[in-house]
């Protein structure tokens, strides 16, 4: 018993020593990491403000201002070991030697960061547009060094790697997507009006983009019908809505001028093979 009262009793006095003679380097690196902390947030989003301001797409100015942000925050660090007396030196190789190993663990990871960077540097797409890449597509929501977001209409959230972006192909519609559609028409129909009721009907749903714009021609010429090919742009959020939408008021608007979808048609012919 008194062996451990002895030991509570150098553990109490070390104690003691310790924060008397540390206490106010220790409350003076907390401090600085505090303000430090601070600091750095408040730089990291003026930086931002400020990018954005500049005309600097969202993406790039995000990443930038959090680089600001890992800076500020590298050197407060350092700042706060010095007032502990802590030599930075060996911390720094100890981090080499650290990194080393992990990078040779963990290389899937280096290769989404640095595809990140390639995507927020080279900007082949930026937060808004609408792309489709390795099998799927939608609006791009968020941009980091490791996956980019993806949301489509049905607000399905798709995350993708980074690394499976840079070096596939990928198709980038800013914002819209192209509705690429056709429709069979009785070859006894007056094509003229036929496109100009299909343009009719585009120019009037809400979602269309630019409908004037839309090509609509001959796409080619089925057994029992014209087939009319139409494209048009709409808005990402609202792509299959407004693409019912404007097939359905092409319906109503043949309906009414009496334009003919005919059915698919066959002629079969009987031969008379009976012998004398």
């Amino acid at each position: 018993m008194e062996k451990e009262l002895e030991q509570i009793n150098q553990v109490y006095n070390l104690a003691t020593e310790f924060l008397v003679n540390y206490s106010f380097q220790i409350l003076g690196a907390i401090v600085i990491l505090i303000i430090g902390l601070v600091i750095a947030g408040k730089l990291a989003k003026i930086t931002s403000n400020l990018c954005e301001r500049r005309g600097i797409d969202v993406t790039l100015s995000r990443f930038i201002g959090s680089s600001v942000r890992i800076i500020v925050v590298a050197m407060v660090a350092i700042v706060a070991l010095g007032k502990l007396g802590i030599s930075v030196t060996p911390f720094v190789a100890a981090i080499g030697a650290l990194t080393f190993g992990v990078s040779l663990a963990a290389q899937g990871l280096i290769s989404n960061y640095g595809a990140g960077f390639n995507i927020i540097i080279g900007r082949p797409f930026v937060v808004g547009d609408t792309i489709s890449v390795c099998g799927v597509s939608g609006q791009v929501t968020e941009v980091k060094l490791g996956q980019t977001r993806l949301i489509n209409e049905d607000k399905v959230i798709i995350t993708i790697p980074n690394k499976h972006i840079i070096g596939e192909i990928l198709h980038n519609s800013h914002g819209c997507t192209l509705v690429e559609a056709s429709i069979g028409v009785a070859y006894d129909s007056d094509m003229d009006q036929v496109m100009g009721l299909i343009r009719q009907a585009i120019t009037g749903v809400e979602g269309v983009v630019d409908g004037e714009q839309a090509t609509i021609g001959i796409e080619d010429f089925g057994d029992s019908s014209i087939n009319v090919g139409f494209r048009y742009k709409v808005e990402t959020a609202q792509l299959f809505q407004t693409r019912y939408a404007v097939n359905h008021a092409i319906y109503e608007a043949f309906k009414g001028a009496g334009v003919q979808i005919p059915f698919p048609q066959r002629e079969v012919r009987l031969l008379n093979t009976a012998t004398d």
